[in-house]
């Protein structure tokens, strides 16, 4: 009786289940072809980004991150403005890029940001432990016509 008993209980909470209602919707896929003639380049801008990393952590960036990404695409959106040409191999060029995009509102477009990168460790040979880095984004931004 006892083992008829703890198998009904245990087929009982077996049967039981989680809900889980999602959904999903697709957006068009729509392709804008502009040329150079569409746009008003700015000059060359740069912004410069410094980044303390201790233990792979950037305490100064640890509660308020200012940065932006750089997905797979040819074309992506970095804070909301398309970064043409480019992927970021570290989160301090993401800085630098949000910075040159505070600095010079009213564009529509980054065009191929160019970086560059200064690594130092004050501990010789330990720069997983603590690790400075300095990025230079220098671009071209662009206003549509």
């Amino acid at each position: 009786m006892r083992f008829y008993l703890i198998s009904f209980v245990l087929l009982t909470l077996g049967m039981q289940s989680c809900t889980s209602v999602g959904k999903t919707m697709k957006t068009p896929n729509s392709r804008v072809e502009l040329n150079a003639d569409d746009f008003d380049f700015s000059d060359q801008v740069e912004a410069t980004a410094k980044s303390t990393m201790i233990l792979g952590i950037d305490f100064s960036r640890l509660f308020k991150v200012e940065s932006g990404s750089i997905g797979g695409s040819a074309a992506s959106l970095l804070g909301g403005i398309p970064v043409i040409g480019s992927s970021l191999s570290s989160p301090t060029q993401g800085y630098a890029l949000y910075d040159m995009m505070e600095n010079n509102p009213g564009y529509d477009v980054v065009m191929y940001p160019q970086f560059t990168t200064k690594t130092s460790c004050p501990v010789l040979g330990l720069c997983l432990i603590v690790n400075h880095q300095t990025v230079t984004a220098k671009a071209r931004l662009g206003k549509l016509k």
